[in-house]
């Protein structure tokens, strides 16, 4: 006597058969996919970050997701180099750490990211000599003021985003890793964006978008060639994120505050190369992922334009005053 399932899939034809297996198949592979978001978003221990080096280097810390960082690197016991242009805003930002985290020691690097950035990378290298930096937070970066034709984008914020967002992110990140190297350990952080990873296209924006791809890819790309050093390299993929550069005020279920996406970046550090630590943007990537790209890039456009108008209309208000 047979199984009744058994029996029943042998009296079928063969296309039928192939049709069951191959659901059965896709039933299977969903399941093993969701458990594992499942663990990573929620089950899934950080690593203790320690382990890499007693200091953390952050670009871009006064603001938005860079400032929520330092915090949440000071609160797992790392001292910090902040490395930002403003020198007010950089001793404020130190000031309120150690007054939270008192045995935190902070050393301050004054960079203009836009200015003259062979000059900023020395003042890092003689900031990190003698220190074991073992996190890097490549998080310093510029966007469009709002959304605009890539023929209205003038050469000063075009020049602006490549030199901030790629040039920066890519001098920094071979000032910190000899030393990683020589330690055999360590963990680069590159901050991207959903712009450039999650939806297939960002129009009216194009050059930001293009500058994030870069660091999508360099990443990855040294993932693969220093693993074996020791050195776990890993971009994180945000979408909206409650910041100046976002121009969003508020934060919400979909949108966290700079101090809430931090928490979740600083608990998948060390893990995959390319991800998104915040579930609720994880779980919208999964649903983006399943629709066809037209819609998706005429929904953009639409959204785009409208910033644009808004843009436009605040200049031209300014303009009149």
């Amino acid at each position: 006597m047979g199984f009744p399932l058994v029996e029943q899939l042998k009296s079928q034809p063969s296309w039928v058969v192939l049709l069951l297996s191959l659901g059965f198949l896709s039933l299977f592979k969903f399941s093993i996919a969701f458990l594992k978001w499942v663990y990573i978003s929620f089950l899934r221990p950080g690593k203790n970050l320690k382990n890499y080096g007693s200091w953390a280097l952050v670009t871009g810390p006064t603001d938005g997701i860079g400032k929520g960082f330092a915090f949440q690197l000071a609160r797992k016991g790392l001292n910090l180099v902040l490395v930002g242009r403003n020198p007010d805003k950089l001793k404020e930002v130190s000031g309120a750490i150690q007054a939270k985290y008192g045995k935190t020691q902070i050393k301050n690097v004054v960079v203009d990211f836009s200015g003259d950035l062979n000059e900023g990378i020395k003042r890092i290298e003689e900031a990190i000599e003698g220190i074991d930096v073992g996190v890097l937070i490549n998080n310093v970066g510029v966007s469009y003021p709002y959304a605009r034709f890539f023929h209205e984008v003038d050469e000063g914020l075009l020049m602006n985003l490549i030199k901030v967002n790629v040039e920066g992110t890519t001098k920094v990140t071979k000032a910190v890793l000899p030393g990683m190297l020589k330690r055999k350990k360590g963990a680069i952080v590159n901050i991207g964006s959903g712009a450039a990873i999650v939806i297939p296209s960002d129009p009216l924006y194009a050059v930001y978008a293009a500058t994030k791809a870069y660091i999508d890819q360099f990443s990855r790309s040294l993932y693969v060639e220093y693993k074996k050093s020791g050195i776990d390299v890993q971009c994180q993929v945000p979408l909206y994120v409650a910041t100046k550069m976002a121009s969003i005020k508020r934060s919400s279920f979909f949108v966290p505050s700079t101090d809430g996406y931090a928490r979740a970046g600083i608990r998948s550090i060390g893990y995959e190369p390319r991800c998104t630590p915040y579930w609720p943007h994880s779980f919208l990537w999964g649903l983006l992922y399943q629709l066809p790209e037209a819609p998706i890039d005429t929904w953009r456009l639409g959204f785009c334009l409208g910033i644009r108008k808004k843009g436009q209309q605040k200049d031209s208000a300014r303009k009149k005053e």
